[in-house]
């Protein structure tokens, strides 16, 4: 219980020092976010002399900080924002933070299910079958793609997938997260539609991610295969398919379970790139927008998700992985990974 409690609150720690360090930005920032909405509401507004109290209103009311407000004051109004879920309004968009981060969450979400679902499935198929033919041929040839693979960055695979797969044979497409004039809902074409937008994408995470794991399978499968309890099942004349399943795959896939968490984090974080690069429009590609046009509301909120996403996956697993595998000790007697 005490090891919970002390991640739980390092991670609540976590959470609040990025809070306070995206006040600090709106804050201190080179030329003030308060001046530089000002300027962009006066540009949007051409013709008209807006009142200062007016104009301090709409900046208040965006950024949820009072431009003149004390420091204390401001830091007060803009944590309690932040607690009700409130990141602002958008300049860029015209429409509340929460409510564009609500609608695009999910598709980012649902792009990162499918890349880790994919990267997953393969590294843990192809590791085991590695371990079981060390040394051979198989084995040593996919050792050398897999090191290869993970050596490319996930945004240069991208381009060489929408170059050769978007462009010069056209398999898939390469903007867009669903077909033009098919209407979103639990029909076929939707989903079926869906899923090939995002197939580029998750194939750039999934080709450049997945030789890594594969590899470390193949080390826990190694070690696993020579311990005495699956030689054991082998001496009982076990299946050489339920030793696979039930002696040497649960206990070798259990490390990978920290490597899942960090794959999440990094593809919350690589789907920026991506988002751009792909034209799908997610939370990353909304904060590139808000960088662009520069929208603060808009760039804080997406930057406290994504960042807020990563620290709960991460306080999940750790939270969690104590249970998953016995073996792991937790409190004064270890740490969970």
């Amino acid at each position: 219980m005490k090891w919970f409690i002390k991640r739980t609150g390092q991670a609540l720690f976590t959470l609040w020092a990025v809070a306070t360090l995206s006040f600090g930005l709106i804050r201190l920032m080179p030329g003030g976010a308060a001046d530089m909405m000002a300027t962009q509401i006066q540009q949007n507004s051409p013709g008209t002399n807006i009142p200062r109290e007016q104009l301090r209103e709409q900046i208040a009311a965006q950024l949820q900080v009072d431009p003149d407000a004390p420091i204390h004051e401001a830091y007060y109004q803009y944590m309690s924002s932040l607690a009700q879920g409130d990141f602002g309004y958008s300049i860029r968009y015209d429409e509340q933070v929460n409510t564009l981060i609500a609608d695009v969450l999910p598709w980012t979400l649902f792009l990162m299910a499918l890349a880790t679902l994919g990267m997953f499935a393969l590294a843990l198929s192809l590791g085991a079958i590695m371990a079981y033919k060390e040394g051979s041929y198989f084995d040593l040839a996919n050792t050398g793609v897999g090191i290869f693979l993970s050596s490319v960055p996930y945004y240069v695979a991208a381009v060489v997938f929408i170059a050769l797969l978007g462009y010069r044979t056209p398999l898939f497409p390469t903007g867009e997260r669903y077909p033009s004039g098919v209407d979103p809902g639990l029909s076929f074409e939707f989903i079926f539609g869906a899923l090939h937008h995002a197939m580029l994408p998750a194939l750039s995470f999934i080709i450049t991610g997945y030789g890594l794991l594969a590899l470390t399978m193949r080390g826990n499968s190694i070690q696993t295969l020579g311990e005495d309890y699956v030689r054991v099942a082998q001496l009982r004349g076990l299946s050489d398919r339920r030793i696979a399943l039930r002696y040497v795959g649960r206990n070798a896939v259990l490390p990978l379970y920290t490597s899942l968490l960090i794959s999440i984090g990094f593809m919350f974080g690589g789907s920026i790139i991506l988002e751009i690069l792909f034209n799908y429009r997610g939370i990353g590609f909304i904060m590139e927008q808000g960088i662009i046009y520069r929208d603060m509301p808009l760039m804080m909120g997406t930057f406290l998700v994504i960042t807020f996403g990563v620290v709960i996956a991460i306080w999940i697993g750790d939270a969690t992985y104590g249970k998953l595998d016995p073996r792991i000790k937790s409190g004064d007697e270890g740490e969970a990974y």
